[in-house]
């Protein structure tokens, strides 16, 4: 039996998801219903309801005769979800690292080698991408999918944050550096260094946002 092809709405929600992630849709801004379903070629309607599950999601917001607006996180909302991060990301490391074989360390290995090259080029944005990646094989090895559910649940918000923290002065370098560090206690199988060291990381990327922050 074959499976359905998404419906349309979901369809439409997918990319505007990506959109909002890819901060093409930014923070803050407002959603002009109009003009989106006028470029994909749809009605009104399968793009309200795309519009819905986005707000079930909490990436938008929708504001009665106001219109829709992709949601903007609040200092103090950064404040308490970077925190819950460190400790689900800390645990995750702590869990990655007590089951990490040979062949793991040395897939992370390789990830971190690309981290390391898109440092030197002062690549940003492939940087973050593959920070992804290394988080994600994290995930994948520890294999618990109570955590990895919770940390996707989580990092979803924090996508909606400025990404371009990473081109302030130094941040690229203070990033790699705390990576160097997570692999090399993963790599000697020291489980509680690598989990205070992946919750200071992510406590890290909190500051480096609050000084983007102050500097306007």
């Amino acid at each position: 039996m074959s499976l359905a092809a998404p419906a349309l709405y979901e369809q439409v929600a997918e990319r505007l998801r990506s959109r909002i992630y890819a901060h093409e849709l930014a923070p803050g801004a407002w959603v002009d219903e109009q003009a989106i379903a006028a470029e994909y070629g749809i009605s009104r309607t399968p793009l309200r309801e795309a519009l819905k599950v986005l707000a079930a999601e909490g990436l938008v917001t929708l504001k009665p005769r106001r219109g829709c607006y992709v949601t903007e996180l609040s200092e103090q909302d950064l404040d308490e979800i970077f925190p819950v991060m460190a400790l689900l990301e800390g645990r995750c490391a702590q869990e990655a690292t007590a089951k990490a074989g040979a062949e793991d360390i040395s897939r992370l290995e390789a990830i971190h080698a690309e981290l390391e090259r898109h440092a030197a080029a002062g690549d940003a944005d492939r940087f973050f991408e593959t920070n992804q990646r290394f988080h994600g094989a994290l995930q994948e090895l520890a294999g618990n999918r109570w955590l990895r559910q919770l940390i996707d649940e989580t990092r979803k918000f924090i996508k909606l944050t400025r990404r371009d923290s990473l081109n302030r002065e130094g941040r690229l370098r203070q990033s790699l550096a705390e990576h160097r560090a997570i692999l090399a206690a993963i790599a000697h199988r020291r489980p509680d260094e690598a989990a205070r060291l992946m919750h200071d990381h992510i406590q890290s990327g909190r500051a480096a946002l609050a000084r983007l922050q102050a500097a306007g």
